[in-house]
């Protein structure tokens, strides 16, 4: 059945693209997959120069994959169960992020907001992002990481629950919400795997490597296919209000929020009745410390240590790059003669950020994570001098999108090296405060390309400044990367 339904699929979207194709065989059957595979699938993939690169990329993709992949007999006993218990939860956490995230802006647009509007509700989810990473990684510290995750997916649900109503205000407190789910989801999860591999389990480092490779190879998994289910979802039904003048809306653009919020409901089940709590320290009562006394500490300990405040740094200035990307591959890509497919576009990112997991797996045990963060950081530079070069113009726009490819295997390289990197170096004890530390430059980045009005050459002349700055960064880390931090750090009083 799932076959059939797949060549039934196959077949509508042929004849979208070619209404007077014949697709039937002598006889009047209906073809199999395979045989839609083989006589159709060089159509599709001729179709531009994107989905020309569809197979070569996704044969590449496998191959680092399954390459990747270590034997199970390196694994010590309890590994297995361990690695489900965190990549089970943490896969739908990050579904329900990538659900949502390509309809947002079309919502608001579907509501009919100004462009101005909707500007004032992404700024204020960054902002609130911003004011959350001063104290929630305090509070996570001192109350439970457990705890922040399930907070996590209490807010996510009630942001998803905001979008049904056609309200500035619901809506804005919906990305409030949003925005401070959003500091928890990349903060206490690597703080609760993190301390639970390295404190109570007591696994070896190179699984840690590997641990981080495979979360962020499964998230790039998790986002191509979030992408098609999503469209699924929304051309199922049609956006409409749930009565005549109401303000109360549903399907459309709404059912992937509400798919996000089913997702998370059984993610809130797998955190709650099959995770451990862990905490700051080795108990939850050793020291009673407020979240502003946990946020001084944090910061003093920083500013007595030259390698994390270039981490600190570094994290900032290669995440900001990789956010103002964000905001601005789309019309780079776009010219008068050729508007991309923008689906086949972002899948294809997607496997240029699997390939970067890949070889961080590959080459954990063999380059240090700090030289291949300052080695991406040198490849994202001359990514971004291309597409500084090449974007929006005639006869560039292919040259401009193999540098995102480029640019994307760096940002898949990236993520493992620097969740290793910050397990060595950040004290177990203010552990998630100090991730959340590091993203308040993140969100002030974020929020001050929001609120400018930079071109499209003029973002990635400054995203190419950033990777420079990166590369830096790096040396203020290596001039004490084989000092520990100490852990017992001198705490503001």
């Amino acid at each position: 059945l799932k076959t059939r339904l797949l060549a039934q699929r196959a077949l509508a979207v042929l004849r979208m693209n070619n209404p007077n194709f014949d697709y039937r065989s002598k006889d009047g059957a209906m073809p199999s997959l395979r045989s839609i595979q083989l006589k159709y699938m060089p159509e599709v993939l001729s179709q531009s120069f994107y989905h020309a690169t569809i197979l070569p990329l996704a044969l590449l993709t496998g191959l680092l994959g399954y390459g990747a992949l270590p034997s199970r007999a390196e694994w010590p006993k309890n590994f297995h169960r361990f690695m489900a218990t965190y990549l089970s939860a943490w896969t739908l956490c990050v579904a329900a992020d990538w659900l949502q995230g390509p309809y947002v802006y079309a919502l608001y647009e579907a509501y009919g907001f100004s462009s101005h509007e909707i500007a004032q509700l992404f700024v204020a989810g960054f902002g609130s992002a911003l004011l959350c990473s001063c104290f929630v990684g305090g509070l996570a510290d001192r109350f439970g990481r457990k705890r922040g995750c399930i907070a996590y997916c209490l807010l996510y649900m009630a942001s998803c629950a905001t979008k049904h109503w056609k309200s500035y205000w619901i809506l804005m407190l919906g990305r409030v919400t949003g925005g401070f789910a959003t500091s928890l989801l990349f903060s206490c999860f690597e703080c609760w795997m993190v301390s639970e591999h390295t404190v109570r389990n007591k696994f070896s480092s190179s699984l840690l490597s590997y641990m981080f490779g495979m979360k962020f190879t499964i998230m790039y998994l998790v986002a191509i296919a979030s992408g098609f289910v999503a469209q699924g979802g929304v051309d199922s039904t049609s956006f409409a209000p749930v009565s005549e003048n109401s303000t109360l809306y549903f399907g459309g653009n709404l059912v992937p929020f509400d798919m996000s919020a089913c997702v998370l409901v059984f993610a809130l089940l797998i955190i709650t009745l099959v995770w451990e709590e862990n905490y700051g320290d080795d108990a939850p009562d050793a020291e009673a410390q407020t979240a502003g006394s946990s946020l001084m500490e944090g910061l003093t300990t920083m500013c007595r240590s030259a390698p994390l405040l270039s981490l600190c740094l570094l994290l900032s200035c290669f995440e900001g790059a990789m956010y103002a990307f964000v905001f601005n591959w789309t019309p780079a890509l776009e010219t008068d003669t050729e508007m991309p497919p923008h689906g086949v576009v972002f899948a294809l990112m997607m496997m240029a950020c699997m390939c970067g997991a890949s070889i961080s797996t590959l080459v954990a045990d063999k380059v240090s994570p700090l030289r291949r963060l300052q080695l991406i950081a040198v490849l994202g530079l001359g990514a971004f001098a291309v597409a500084t070069m090449t974007a929006s113009r005639p006869g560039g726009a292919h040259v401009c999108f193999l540098s995102f490819l480029v640019f994307e295997f760096c940002v898949g390289v990236y993520f493992p090296s620097i969740g290793t990197l910050k397990s060595e170096l950040v004290p177990e004890r203010i552990r998630a405060t100090m991730y959340n530390i590091c993203r308040v430059p993140l969100n002030a980045v974020v929020v001050s390309l929001l609120l400018t009005d930079l071109t499209v050459i003029q973002c990635f002349r400054f995203c190419a400044l950033l990777m420079g700055a990166v590369f830096v960064a790096g040396f203020g880390i290596r001039k004490s990367y084989c000092e520990s931090v100490p852990e017992d750090s001198v705490k503001a009083k």
